[in-house]
């Protein structure tokens, strides 16, 4: 069934309401079966239409779908949802929300890192790399949850005005622990 039979009514070319058993459904296309059947001097392309009906209301799983489709189609598009919520939506737009959801894109970069460590082809060299690539978006999240959290203190606060300090700091610590993931690394 195509998006386009949404826009049929079946129900209309049977002839039945939209809550008729499966039973008078069948019933009301035979009768239309025997009037308009070619064999018996009927329209041929009346027809066709009336089978393509039954086939979609005749099956109760495809008749269904017809009536979830129609009944989408008349909401328009404000029924219509994404599947999954971004993000966004699990944690909240704060500092700890964003440093959360930076350690975890962090943490889950780590863990395909060492994973592909241990089990190294030579030939897996660009998940590696993609592996690497996550690594370092990790610590640019955590980087920008930094900053996130030293734009929302007041401007005399020690911390953004000492915001050097905190680059330095921030900068050291991952220098420090990218030599200690080196490390281990080669220790495998």
């Amino acid at each position: 069934m195509s998006s386009t039979d949404a826009a049929k009514n079946y129900y209309a070319i049977l002839g039945s309401r939209e809550d008729a058993t499966q039973d008078e459904i069948e019933r009301l296309y035979k009768r239309l079966a025997i009037r308009y059947h070619p064999d018996r001097g009927g329209n041929a392309e009346r027809m066709k239409v009336i089978n393509e009906a039954y086939r979609v209301l005749g099956n109760e799983a495809t008749r269904r779908a017809y009536d979830l489709r129609r009944k989408r189609g008349s909401e328009g598009l404000t029924g219509v949802s994404a599947p999954l919520s971004p993000l966004s939506a699990a944690l909240p737009d704060t500092a700890i929300g964003r440093l959360i959801g930076a350690l975890l894109v962090l943490l889950g970069g780590l863990l395909f890192l060492f994973l592909l460590r241990i089990y190294y082809i030579r030939f897996m060299w660009p998940i590696f790399l993609f592996a690497v690539f996550v690594v370092l978006l990790g610590v640019w999240k955590v980087h920008g949850a930094m900053i996130f959290a030293r734009q929302r203190l007041g401007p005399s606060h020690v911390i953004r005005r000492y915001a050097w300090v905190q680059e330095v700091t921030f900068w050291l610590m991952a220098c420090i622990g990218a030599y200690f993931i080196y490390l281990l690394m080669s220790a495998m």
